[in-house]
C-alpha cells in the first residue's frame, strides 16, 4: 500500500480552504469557548460545527480531534482541556524532541480524540519489539499523535476525516489500515431519542457523535494469535474541585462477572478518590491525583458521565455496545496472560506522577473502546461514541441524572 501521509502544512491548507469556503469562521465572544477557538485558530485550522448556540471545534491536523465544545459559542464555557503551550509550540523536529515529553507524546489536549489500542502488552502499539514496558520506551504512534487527517466532507453540523497508516506491534506484526472519522452535532431531539430521557426546556446542551471506523487495507487477516487493534476514544475535560465521575455497572458476584472495577493501572486508587457500591462507582475528576479506573464489558451498562456541581453541568458519554467475539484488548504495561480481557470504559484523573513532578494537565478523562478487531482484508470495524453536556437548574439536571445513572445529584456531589 502506498502511504498517503501528507504534511501538516499540506493537509492544513486543504482543510482550511474547505472550511473557509463554507463561510464557517468563528465569531468573537467573551466566553471561554470563544477564547479557546480564537487561540487555536492562530496556530492550526479549526472546523467549527454549530447548531444555534451550540458549537464543536474540530482540528484536522490533530487527527480530526474534537478540541472543545459549548452550549453557547459566544459566552459559554469550554468543556475541552486545551494545552495552549504545546499547541503554540507546534510540532518539533526529531532533534528538538529528544529528551522532552514530545519525544513520547504531543499532549495537545482536546475533549475527544481518536486513538488505537492496545497500549501495553505483547501486542502493544506504543512499544517496539524489545522495548521495556517503561515510560522511557513508551511512544505514541504518529498516526494518532502528529499525523494530520484529511478533511474530505463537511456541512454546518458534520465533518468527515480520513487517513491511512501502517503500524507495527510489540510482537512485530504489521498492520495496514484505513481510518475514517465523522464528527456530527446532536441536539435535544437526538439526546432524547438515543438516551431515552426528556430534556427540559430550561436545559442548555451541546451534544456530538463520532463515528469511528478502521479498515484492514492489507492482504492478510488480523489474527488474535499475532495481535489485534481496537478503536480507543478518549476525552480530556477541564476539571474542577466539585467534579465527580459516575459510572453505573451491572450488579452481580465477582465469580460470575469479575471485579467491579480495575483500579490498578497506576497503583490502587485510595478511598478518598474512589467509592464503589453494588452497581455504581464514584471517582474524583478534580485533576489533583493521578489515577485510572476501568469497567469490563461484562459489567458495563454502556454509559459513563460526570457532574460538575460548580458549573452545574452533567456530562454523559455512551457508545455502541456490540458483540465482541475476540474480547477487548488489554493495555496493561506487562506481558499478559489474558491479552483480550481489557476494559471497555475507563476514566482517568490527572495529577502529579511523582513528588515534585508537574501534572500533564490537569484534566480528567472519560474513555470508551471498541472490541478487538479481527478483520479480514477489506473488512471494517465501527465504534460510535456520543457525548452530551447538559447545563441547567439542579432540579432539571437531577431528573436527568436519576434517569441516566439511577442516582440524584445530591448523592453524586456528596460522595467526597
Amino acid at each position: 500500500m502506498k502511504n498517503k501521509k501528507r504534511t501538516l502544512t499540506e493537509i492544513g491548507a486543504a482543510g482550511l480552504a474547505l472550511y473557509l469556503l463554507c463561510g464557517c469562521t468563528s465569531k468573537g465572544g467573551d466566553g471561554e469557548f470563544a477564547s479557546d477557538v480564537a487561540f487555536m485558530e492562530k496556530h492550526t485550522p479549526i472546523v467549527l460545527l454549530q447548531d444555534g448556540n451550540a458549537a464543536v471545534a474540530v482540528a484536522p491536523d490533530y487527527q480530526g480531534r474534537v478540541m472543545t465544545s459549548t452550549y453557547d459559542r459566544s459566552e459559554g464555557p469550554s468543556f475541552g482541556w486545551i494545552n495552549r503551550p504545546v499547541i503554540e509550540k507546534g510540532i518539533l523536529s526529531p532533534e528538538e524532541q529528544k529528551g522532552k515529553l514530545e519525544d513520547h507524546i504531543y499532549i495537545f489536549g482536546g475533549e475527544e480524540r481518536f486513538w488505537l489500542g492496545p497500549e501495553g502488552g505483547q501486542y502493544a502499539i506504543f512499544f517496539k519489539p524489545g522495548d521495556k514496558f517503561e515510560f522511557e520506551d513508551w511512544k505514541t504512534p504518529a498516526a494518532i499523535d502528529t499525523d494530520a487527517f484529511e478533511l474530505v466532507k463537511r456541512s454546518d453540523k458534520s465533518a468527515t476525516f480520513k487517513h491511512e497508516a501502517e503500524l507495527m506491534n510489540y510482537s512485530g506484526t504489521k498492520f495496514q489500515l484505513g481510518i475514517e472519522r465523522t464528527v456530527s452535532l446532536l441536539g435535544a431531539e437526538a439526546a432524547e431519542k438515543s438516551l431515552g430521557v426528556s430534556v427540559g426546556e430550561g436545559i442548555q446542551l451541546v451534544g456530538y457523535e463520532t463515528d469511528n471506523r478502521v479498515t484492514n487495507q492489507g492482504d492478510k487477516a488480523w489474527d488474535p494469535k499475532t495481535g489485534l487493534l481496537s478503536i480507543w476514544i478518549l476525552g480530556m475535560y477541564n476539571p474542577s474541585p466539585e467534579t465527580t465521575v459516575v459510572i453505573p455497572f451491572k450488579e452481580g458476584s465477582e465469580a460470575k462477572l469479575g471485579p467491579k472495577v480495575n483500579d490498578t493501572y497506576f497503583g490502587k486508587v485510595p478511598e478518598d478518590y474512589l467509592k464503589v457500591e453494588e452497581d455504581i462507582l464514584y471517582f474524583r475528576g478534580d485533576g489533583t491525583r493521578r489515577g485510572k479506573i476501568g469497567i469490563s464489558p461484562q459489567r458495563s451498562e454502556g454509559i459513563a458521565g460526570s457532574y460538575d456541581a460548580k458549573g452545574k453541568v452533567l456530562t454523559v458519554v455512551t457508545y455502541n455496545v456490540q458483540e465482541a467475539p475476540n474480547g477487548f484488548v488489554n493495555s496493561m504495561w506487562e506481558l499478559q496472560k489474558e491479552p483480550y480481557s481489557g476494559d471497555v470504559i475507563n476514566s482517568y484523573n490527572d495529577g502529579s506522577p511523582a513528588e515534585g513532578v508537574a501534572p500533564l494537565g490537569p484534566f480528567y478523562e472519560l474513555e470508551t473502546s471498541s472490541p478487538a478487531a479481527a478483520l479480514k482484508p477489506g473488512e471494517t470495524l465501527t465504534h460510535i461514541q456520543q457525548t452530551y453536556h447538559f447545563h441547567g437548574s439542579e432540579a432539571e439536571l437531577d431528573q436527568l441524572a436519576v434517569e441516566l445513572f439511577g442516582v440524584g445529584l445530591e448523592t453524586i456531589r456528596t460522595q467526597f
